[in-house]
C-alpha cells in the first residue's frame, strides 16, 4: 500500500504522538555483537545489536504479562517492537533461550527444552550464522559457502509481524503463492495475532491493499487499484523523506519503502484496531514516535460506509445519478449502509448510456473483468452489448490511457477524492431516459 508523504508537513507532524506500543524489554547486557554462531546461545537480558546500533534483538516481556517473546526493536525505542518469532507460542516466564539446534536451525527453547519457535528449514546447516542487520533484518546463512555467496537461507523480512520497514516488501509471488502481510497484534499488551492483516488483494482485476478483519471476513479499509501510477486515493510520489516502489510484473506485485533522510526513521504499521500508521522519529531528536498519517482517517475511508451504488463526499453519502436511497428513513438519520438503488430498470433492448464521474475512487472489485488492451472506447463498446454490465473504467492511466476494467452488479465503496492528476473516470450505466436527472444527496 502506498502512503504519501507531503513536502512539509514533517513540520506539523510532532503535534500528534503515540504512546500505545508499550513493551518492556528487560534492561539488557548486550553481547557486544550483531551475530549468533553455533556454539552461542541468548537468553532473557543479553540481547544482539545491529552493528549502526539501532536495531536489538532479545527477549521482551509485555505491559500487564507474565510471559515473553523474542522479539526485534529499536535499540534507542526500546518500546517500538517491529518484529516477534514466538507469538503463536509465547514463553510462560523469562526462561527462554535463543540458540541452534542440531540440524543448524534457529530455535527457542522453553525451561523444559521444549521448542516454541524454529526457522524450519530443511536440509543440515554445518556452520549456522545468524546476525541481526542494519536494515532490522534477522538472518541465517551457512558459513561453510564462500563469503562471496552469502545466500540467506532465512530472514525475519519473510515472515512479517505488524511493522513494514524500510527495504521491505509486502508482496505476493504470482506463482508459488508466497505472501508477506501484516498481521496487527491482538492487543497492546498482546504480540500474539489479532483480528486484522494488511494485504495484498488480487483475486479479481488489478491489486489493491486491504486491511481485513479476518474472523468475520469483513474489509475495513481497501486503497484504490494501482492504475499504473498509484493506488487511487493513497498515492506514492518520492520527496525529499522518502521514495515508494511498487512491483506488478507476472511473477511478483509488491510494495516497499526507503528512507532518503539518515537522521529520519519510518515505519508503517498495522495496530490492534486495524489502523495503518505511518510513524516517524527523528533521532537526533527525540525518541518520540509521531503519526504521520493514519488509514482510515475519515468517515469515507472506512469500506463500503455509503453501502451501494453511492458515492462518500464529506463524511456524507450521495447516490450515484438514476439511484435513490434504498430506504429514505435510514438515509434521513444519516444511516447509509443500505445503499441505493435504481430509479428505473435498465433496458438493454430500448438503449442505455453512461454517466460520467470524475475524480472518484473506483468501486471495489467484486465483480469485474480486466482487459489489459482495450481502448476506452472498445470498453464502452463491448459494456453496452452486456446488459449484465454496470460501469466500466480505463485501467491503465499511462500514457494516453490503455486497458478496460468492468464491472457487474453492484458499486461499492467509492468516494470523492481531492487528487485530480492521473485519476480516472468512472462511466456507469444508465438508462437514455434517466441521463437527465439529478443525483440525489443527503
Amino acid at each position: 500500500m502506498g502512503l504519501e508523504l507531503k513536502r512539509g508537513h514533517l513540520q506539523t507532524m510532532a503535534k500528534i504522538t503515540l504512546s500505545i506500543f508499550i513493551i518492556f524489554p528487560m534492561t539488557s547486557l548486550s553481547l557486544a555483537t550483531d551475530t549468533l554462531g553455533v556454539t552461542s546461545s541468548i537468553r532473557y537480558g543479553e540481547t544482539l545489536v545491529s552493528s549502526n546500533l539501532t536495531f536489538e534483538l532479545g527477549f521482551f516481556t509485555p505491559r500487564n504479562s507474565s510471559t515473553s517473546y523474542l522479539g526485534i526493536w529499536y535499540k534507542f525505542s526500546p518500546n517500538m517492537v517491529v518484529w516477534v518469532a514466538n507469538r503463536n507460542n509465547p514463553l510462560a516466564d523469562r526462561d527462554g533461550v535463543l540458540t541452534f539446534n542440531g540440524v543448524g536451525n534457529l530455535v527457542v527453547l522453553n525451561r523444559l527444552n521444549g521448542v516454541v519457535w524454529s526457522s524450519e528449514l530443511s536440509g543440515v546447516l554445518r556452520n549456522p550464522i545468524a546476525q541481526l542487520l542494519d536494515t532490522g533484518n534477522f538472518v541465517l546463512w551457512d558459513n561453510t559457502v564462500s563469503s562471496s555467496d552469502k545466500t540467506y537461507l532465512w530472514q525475519s523480512f519473510d515472515y512479517p509481524s505488524d511493522t513494514l520497514l524500510a527495504g521491505m516488501k509486502l508482496t505476493l509471488n504470482r506463482k508459488t503463492g508466497f505472501e508477506r502481510r501484516l498481521i496487527a497484534w491482538k492487543s497492546m499488551d498482546d504480540p500474539s495475532p489479532g483480528d486484522y492483516v494488511h494485504e495484498l488483494n488480487y483475486s479479481q482485476g488489478l491489486p489493491q491493499y486491504e486491511v481485513v478483519q479476518v474472523h468475520v471476513h469483513s474489509k475495513k479499509y481497501r486503497t484504490g487499484q494501482w492504475n499504473g501510477v498509484q493506488f487511487v486515493g493513497c498515492s506514492i510520489a518520492p520527496n525529499s523523506f522518502r521514495v515508494s516502489a511498487f512491483v506488478y510484473t507476472e511473477t511478483e506485485i509488491s510494495f516497499m519503502f526507503e528512507i532518503q533522510d539518515r537522521q529520519l526513521f519510518s515505519i508503517m504499521k498495522l495496530n490492534y484496531l486495524g489502523v495503518v500508521q505511518l510513524l516517524v522519529v527523528n533521532r537526533s531528536r527525540s525518541a518520540t514516535w509521531n503519526a504521520f498519517l493514519e488509514l482510515p482517517s475519515d468517515p469515507c475511508d472506512f469500506y463500503g460506509r455509503c453501502g451501494a451504488n453511492a458515492i462518500c463526499n464529506d463524511s456524507l453519502c450521495e447516490c450515484v445519478k438514476g439511484f435513490m436511497p434504498s430506504s429514505l428513513d435510514e438515509w434521513t438519520v444519516h444511516n447509509f449502509s443500505s445503499g441505493c438503488k435504481r430509479t428505473i430498470p435498465l433496458n438493454c433492448s430500448k438503449g442505455d448510456g453512461f454517466w460520467e464521474i470524475e475524480n472518484v475512487k473506483l468501486p471495489d472489485q467484486l465483480e469485474v473483468t480486466l482487459y489489459r488492451s482495450m481502448s476506452l472506447e472498445e470498453c464502452k463498446d463491448k459494456c453496452l452489448k452486456n446488459c449484465s454490465c454496470t460501469a466500466y473504467a480505463t485501467s491503465d492511466v499511462r500514457g494516453q490511457g490503455i486497458g478496460c476494467l468492468m464491472w457487474f452488479g453492484d458499486l461499492i465503496d467509492m468516494r470523492v477524492l481531492e487528487e485530480v492528476n492521473r485519476v480516472q473516470t468512472l462511466y456507469v450505466r444508465q438508462s437514455a431516459s434517466k441521463l437527465g436527472i439529478h443525483a440525489y444527496a443527503n
